[in-house]
This record gives C-alpha cells, structure tokens and sequence, in this order.
C-alpha cells in the first residue's frame, strides 16, 4: 500500500483495482440500473443536471449527467447496496493509506453516481474543487500548501474514459497558460489542449483516487453506457475546512435514525464523524458557501 500513498502524494491520483470484490459487483451494477432508471422517469430528484456544473442544482433540464445520495433510506435496497460498498474493508484500508488515518478517523461524506447524459455530448470546464478559477497565483499556492482533508474517488463498472487531469498539478500554482485555458467559463474544446494533460481511462472494477484540488475536467458522451462510483471521504481530525465542499450537497438526510439501519461498525462509527462534523458547523454559525460556481 506504500506505493499508492507515493504514487498519490507525488502525481495527485492513484488508480487501484479490486476494491469490489466479485459477488458486490453485480450487485452494484444492478442498483445502478435501479437508481439510474428512477432519475430518468423523474422519480428521484436528487440529481445533477445538464447544463448545471457545480451545485445547487436545478430541475431545469429533464437531461442528467448525476446522480446524487445514493445511499439515501429513501432508494431503498439500492441504498443498502452502496452503503455495503462505501464502508467496506478494502476500501477503508485504501483511504485511511492515503490519508495517512486510521480506521477510526474516518468521517463519512458524499457517495453520488456519474451516468451518461441521453440527449447531447458535452463537456465540465477545467476546475480545481475548492479553489475558484479566478484565485490569485498567491492564494492558489496559499490553498494548496493545505494537507487535504479527505480523498475523492471514481469507480468504474464499465470502461470509463471521461476524466482529464494535469498529474502533479494539485502543488502548483497554474502556469500562464493553463491559467488562460481554466478561467473560462466554457468547456474545452479540446482538453488535451491544456498543458500537462492527460485522459485517464478506467477499465471496469478500477479506482482512481484524486486530490480534490488537482487541475481536471470531464467529458460525457451520451452514446457510451456509463455507471461511476462517485465518492469521497474525510479525515475528522482536519476540522472544518470541507464544510464548503461537504455540506454544501445536503446531507441532512444522514440525521435521520433510519439512515443507520443496516450500517456496519465502520460505518456507524463514520457517520457519527460526519454528524459531529455538521454540529460544529451548525454552531460556529459560519455560512457555509458554496465552493465553485456556474
């Protein structure tokens, strides 16, 4: 596990296989459907929509590229399924080697679905998570001198080849160039135009952990089938800095006692972090804003 903490702190990201294992695939796959099927017919309203970058998001367009809090009580035994995989072993033992945690540290944050959008192709503008386009050279390098408090993740189960990301690029300021191609607020038209640039490609059961704050974009093509684990997870002992990146999804819904039905110890313990975490917020009385915008 040495190698992906290096590989991870040096690049930014980090692709591991087999963090599910052969019977959870399946059904991991077949929640998918599930949950996909019902933001399509507009019976699950939690979702990201087209047109629509960063949150909140809207129900303007009948067209989705998300799907938001999967592991809500409320989707039933497809939540059951994700919420099995989000607190698994494997996947604890990953995270707590990348964030240098341990098991106990674990705060649970957001678990949401990437999918092809059905009604046109697009692309997501180039963007760092926490810290907006138009930061100055000296607060990017500010932020980024911060030790990341959590880890984000994609999952693949179908060959996923979406993600761009400049490797190395979440400990450096941007450059002049890619400072010009990152403050639009228009997709790329190319984004192997932007310096340094790659295009990771997925095959189905790998992960690529990324720092939040690497320089990425996306693209999504609605004629390739896509179901993509879209997570990510904190380190309670980093204080409040993810308010802006965590709570600003709403994560209410996690207060609610059915929520902890089903859930392992692990996850027990995860969501009480994550419960602590919003208490805190609540009573600093801070505004919690969102990160980005658009």
């Amino acid at each position: 596990m040495q190698s992906i903490r290096s590989t991870y702190d040096n690049q930014g990201y980090v692709v591991v296989p087999s963090l599910i294992s052969p019977l959870d695939f399946p059904l991991l796959v077949s929640a998918c459907e599930d949950v996909i099927d019902r933001t399509r017919q507009g019976a699950w309203p939690h979702r990201r929509t087209v047109g629509k970058q960063f949150p909140p998001y809207d129900s303007k367009d009948p067209d989705s590229w998300g799907v938001q809090h999967v592991m809500h009580p409320e989707l039933g035994a497809s939540a059951e399924v994700f919420k099995k995989w989000y607190t698994s072993e494997a996947l604890g033992k990953a995270v707590c080697e990348l964030l240098r945690c341990k098991e106990e540290d674990l705060q649970m944050e957001l678990f949401n679905l990437l999918i092809n959008p059905t009604s046109h192709s697009f692309a997501l503008r180039w963007h760092r998570d926490d810290i907006r386009e138009n930061a100055s050279e000296k607060e990017e390098r500010e932020r980024l001198g911060n030790w990341q408090s959590g880890v984000q993740w994609n999952t693949a189960l179908y060959e996923d080849s979406c993600l761009y990301i400049v490797p190395g690029s979440h400990k450096h300021p941007r450059t002049e160039d890619q400072r010009a191609l990152s403050m639009t607020m228009e997709p790329p038209a190319n984004p192997l135009d932007m310096p340094g640039a790659i295009r990771l490609t997925l095959k189905p059961g790998e992960t690529v952990f990324y720092n939040s704050n690497i320089l990425h974009c996306a693209t999504y093509d609605c004629t390739a089938k896509r179901a993509t684990l879209h997570a990510t997870m904190g380190d309670s002992r980093r204080g409040q800095e993810r308010a802006r990146n965590i709570l600003q999804h709403g994560l209410l819904w996690m207060k609610e006692d059915k929520f902890r039905v089903g859930l392992n110890e692990r996850g027990t313990r995860m969501v009480d972090k994550v419960l602590e975490f919003q208490r805190r917020v609540e009573e600093s009385g801070e505004e919690v804003k969102f990160s980005l915008a658009g």
